[in-house]
């Protein structure tokens, strides 16, 4: 008979239950299927389910953990967002023209996680191609959040965040490209961590826009994405913008002690429209960063208002470029209608790819073309750079900087689909770290109209260490990390 297994069981506890002999991996993988099971068909964070491979591994993972060598992850179920490759597994991308896709290869941070012992329980759902805010751009249908289920749980990393939230996993890994693993964490009332670009591997991660895309966790508190990170960090040399150079041991980070800490809040992260219900949420928080000993004052990035430009340049032309390998040949979706070669190809992609992502496709092409492209696509590079100019001068004076992460919470499904300026806006506080590069992360930080709110914290390259102090600590003071939606 399976163990009842507690919804907010974290990456330590089941670390603990498992060491203990007090479960197995096989029973407390049997407990999250049987949690997909019951609920997954109002949640819907999964494209696909794996039990039987799930109970697979967790049978090599007792036998590990009988051996005395377990590590960190071992035995523990986990999601991954469904644009990372897995080998034996489909990998859709939530597309039509990647649909019944099997890889041959695994993603280096599916490897990672494999070689820690680690049991895979399915693939999350996510906008198409990781391009949108809300999980409502799912080729297959769209993911709705633990909390209330006629809401969106954000995007595009939406079916990892709604099934930690919904405690389908244990944790599970996103991409972040413009907010995609933070903008649904907040909305979810998670915790979602985007590295420094470079630290975590992107090979095997199927490319929305490269200079941009970056993998991280999304895990029930800061303590478990210390843990998940120590996993998967690391020099890939199949990856050419891997770094290279030692990773320390983030756990190392987390203490309660941020006395003297410099905490800086950037003016231009509080805008009209935000709404107030969030503003005071964050505003609470930041008083109580103070109250702890951190030294908190405002602090200016003139050029935040261009980021979202330059986000939609950047990325939709770099998003061009890399989807052009669809064309039905290969692999994935191929039109069956007749004609010729150039026919079929553009059939396919017409068939294959959905509204945003042929919207993106024409607003990157037309930003690279001949005649547009020193006014668009170099104009945006150039502007991109004052960016991260901005942000290296701001952490010469400040160890982290705090904003809201999103500026509202969940919306309902459907709210924003008509009006894609709205939907890119839910992106606006956290598309500057991508920009610059920068790790970020999203922490709970209260409730507005009991939906979860998120603070983002924010350090300087390659500073995770600061970055997860200051959010450990902050979570260790309020009790939000705690809270669970009743489904």
């Amino acid at each position: 008979m399976t163990r009842v297994v507690p919804q907010n069981i974290t990456v330590r506890g089941a670390r603990e239950l498992l060491d203990g002999g007090d479960v197995s991996s096989v029973e407390l993988t049997q407990a999250f299927i049987d949690r997909i099971d019951a609920i997954e068909s109002s949640v819907k964070s999964f494209v696909t389910v794996t039990p039987g491979l799930a109970l697979e591994q967790a049978c090599a993972a007792d036998e590990r953990i009988d051996s005395g060598n377990a590590a960190a992850l071992t035995g523990i179920p986990m999601q991954l967002k469904d644009n990372m490759a897995t080998r034996g597994v489909a990998t859709t991308c939530s597309s039509r023209i990647l649909e019944g896709f099997i890889p041959p290869y695994d993603a280096t941070v599916a490897t990672k996680l494999y070689e820690e012992g680690a049991v895979l329980v399915g693939k999350g759902n996510l906008d198409e191609f990781a391009m949108g805010s809300s999980t409502e751009n799912s080729a297959f249908f769209p993911t709705r959040n633990p909390w209330d289920l006629d809401r969106v749980p954000g995007g595009s990393s939406g079916g990892p965040a709604a099934a930690v939230a919904a405690g389908e996993c244990v944790y599970a890994l996103g991409s972040d490209t413009g907010g995609s693993i933070r903008q649904p964490a907040a909305l979810c009332g998670v915790v979602g961590l985007k590295p420094t670009y470079g630290l975590v591997s992107r090979y095997g991660l199927v490319a929305f826009a490269s200079s941009l895309d970056q993998i991280g966790p999304i895990t029930k508190d800061v303590g478990d994405a210390a843990h998940v990170l120590n996993a998967i960090a690391g020099h890939d040399p199949r990856d050419s913008t891997s770094i290279d150079g030692d990773v320390p041991d983030y756990k190392k980070a987390l203490t309660e002690d941020i006395k003297g800490l410099r905490v800086g809040v950037p003016k231009e992260y509080f805008v009209e429209g935000m709404e107030p219900g969030v503003e005071d949420a964050i505003r609470r928080a930041i008083d109580t960063l103070a109250a702890m000993g951190a030294v908190v004052s405002e602090t200016s990035l003139p050029s935040t208002p261009y980021a979202m430009a330059v986000y939609y340049i950047v990325a939709p032309s770099e998003a061009s470029a890399n989807l052009a390998r669809y064309d039905g040949v290969k692999y994935g979706y191929s039109t069956d209608t007749p004609g010729n070669m150039w026919d079929s190809l553009e059939d396919t992609r017409r068939e294959g790819f959905g509204p945003e992502v042929k919207r993106r496709i024409m607003i990157g092409t037309y930003a690279l073309s001949a005649g547009y492209y020193d006014a668009w696509y170099k104009k945006a590079l150039q502007v991109r750079t004052i960016i991260r100019q901005e942000f290296r001068q701001v952490f010469q004076e400040f160890d982290v900087l705090v904003s809201p992460t999103s500026p509202s919470v969940a919306f309902p499904l459907g709210d924003k689909t008509a009006d894609p300026y709205m939907m890119y806006l839910n992106d606006v506080f956290t598309q500057p770290a991508n920009i610059a590069g920068i790790p970020a992360i999203s922490v709970p930080a209260g409730m507005c109209d009991g939906l979860p709110v998120g603070l983002q914290f924010m350090a300087s390259h390659l500073q995770e260490g600061k970055l997860l102090r200051a959010a450990h600590a902050y979570e260790q003071a309020t009790e939000w990390h705690t809270l669970q939606p009743d489904l």
